[in-house]
């Protein structure tokens, strides 16, 4: 991972609505997050967790900061190409099949036939889907769209990844399963990913840090490291230093064992 600054959020606020009917959703958010990171936010619902995250990826605009992305404003790394979005809904055109929806991002910006075929060729056999490019959407488990949804993401080379909670609809057992392949796509590409969750757990097994924050207005209640060793596997809930990491996230989100759902 290198250390230097490629998201810069400064005194961001965010507020919908005017006068008496506005609602302040992030208040003063302040977030470096590193190149090559895998940072991951999480908060109460409505703490303005995706709304963080659309800033970044210049789908909202700052009502108040600014956000600088690889220095650049939002606007400019989005033209750039420089943000990849996945969202909890794989959002997947079901007219078109597995190879056509990964390589859609490419037709859009005219890139030349043989290299989107070869780019998704690639990128299936990232996600080992290969053997499904013929198949449509509705064939495919829900975990098997979210992973044509990455790669999708990842069609035009990224450099930062931006997650809202893609692995919240799944069950814990696909969960698991695609947090773990997640882990080997970050490996393989080096992409920077900011990953919002609700999950503890799945916050302390995926990230190198993870960033809380506080009730609406959403602010960074702390940033705290995730020093487990890499590469994470199911042995990696054993050790005493995870168990550790997730007393602390959840004392900072205000919870207890019992809320959390953790024993």
């Amino acid at each position: 991972m290198d250390n230097h600054t490629l998201i810069a959020i400064e005194s961001v606020s965010k507020q919908y609505g005017h006068a008496r009917d506005s609602v302040l959703a992030l208040r003063d958010v302040s977030l470096n997050i590193r190149a090559g990171e895998f940072l991951s936010i999480i908060g109460a619902s409505g703490c303005g967790k995706s709304t963080l995250l659309r800033m970044i990826g210049d789908l909202l605009a700052p009502s108040a900061g600014r956000i600088v992305v690889n220095g650049k404003s939002p606007d400019a790394a989005r033209r750039a190409r420089e943000c990849g979005i996945v969202f909890q809904a794989p959002t997947l055109m079901e007219w078109r099949n597995i190879a056509r929806n990964v390589e859609l991002p490419l037709e859009v910006v005219g890139a030349p036939r043989a290299e989107r075929q070869q780019r998704t060729r690639d990128l299936l056999d990232l996600i080992r889907l290969r053997d499904f490019a013929a198949r449509y959407p509705g064939e495919l488990s829900a975990g098997m769209q979210m992973q044509v949804s990455i790669a999708r993401a990842l069609a035009y080379r990224p450099t930062i990844l931006l997650m809202d909670e893609p692995f919240g609809a799944l069950d814990e057992i696909t969960r698991e399963r695609l947090g773990r392949e997640l882990l080997e796509i970050w490996a393989r590409t080096r992409v920077t990913i900011v990953f919002v969750t609700h999950s503890v757990p799945e916050a302390v097994r995926l990230s190198d840090r993870v960033a809380v924050m506080s009730p609406r207005p959403g602010r960074i209640e702390r940033v705290i490291e995730i020093d487990l060793p890499r590469p994470r596997t199911p042995a990696t809930r054993e050790l005493p230093r995870y168990w550790e990491l997730l007393r602390e996230v959840r004392a900072v989100l205000g919870l207890n064992e019992e809320q959390n759902g953790v024993r």
